[in-house]
């Protein structure tokens, strides 16, 4: 803040500010919102954990990979509770990829553990391109390598617990693409799918959605997935 000074300045002193604060006692700190206890470095893991396993499935690898996310629970039974994630394991029969999965999980952990926002890593992980080209999933969902399908599930987790929104559509979307969808499969003479089996044979790759769900509807090309379409 300026002060502005209207008289002549005749002498001055300086004066330690600090000194004339009242002292921090134990009672001032435990009188506040005590023990919010946030994720860092120094929080001990606990003697267990609770967390959720994810299978991966890729066409170019022999053996599943198996993702574990373990949570811990901070603040538990108060209006601060959470769940944070504070390490992952990554197992697999095949022992070609033991390197770097133990490289990965160790790093992904060591950022857990860390505090602060860790959804960072969701888009810097399926970001990473299999110079093979990537594969399609069961459905049609294209990933661009085995890594990217790690941030997948790690996104999955990430909104299963509360840190990340979800994209999912709501009723009146869903109803309205399998509506445009049996109308399609019925238009072409396509034998129906269950749900999560894929979309009509000859569907393209969707630019939105990494789904391969697009079908020419009424001259114009619609996804079956997200309903995005050229035409509006």
């Amino acid at each position: 803040m300026t002060v502005k000074i209207t008289q002549r300045i005749k002498g001055f002193k300086v004066v330690d500010e600090t000194l004339e604060r009242p002292a921090v006692t134990p009672e001032s700190t435990t009188s506040k919102a005590s023990t919010v206890v946030e994720m860092d470095e120094s929080l001990q893991r606990p003697e267990t954990l609770v967390g959720m396993t994810y299978k991966i499935k890729s066409p170019l690898f022999e053996h599943a990979l198996y993702v574990t996310v373990n949570d811990v629970v901070l603040n538990a039974g108060t209006p601060h509770e959470q769940r944070r994630p504070f390490e992952i394991f990554i197992n697999s029969k095949n022992m070609d990829h033991f390197q770097w999965i133990v490289a990965l999980t160790r790093i992904m952990s060591a950022v857990f553990r860390k505090g602060g926002d860790c959804t960072f890593l969701v888009e810097e992980l399926k970001a990473v391109f299999d110079p093979r080209g990537g594969y399609l999933k069961k459905g049609g969902v294209y990933m661009p390598s085995i890594v990217a399908e790690i941030g997948g599930v790690l996104e999955r987790h990430l909104i299963a617990i509360g840190m990340l929104e979800g994209h999912a559509l709501d009723e009146t979307q869903l109803k309205y693409l399998a509506e445009k969808r049996a109308a399609y499969e019925a238009s072409q003479g396509a034998v129906a799918l269950e749900p999560g089996e894929g979309f009509p044979a000859g569907a393209q790759l969707c630019n939105k959605c990494s789904t391969q769900a697009v079908v020419q509807m009424d001259g114009c090309a619609t996804c079956l997935n997200c309903g995005n379409s050229k035409c509006g």
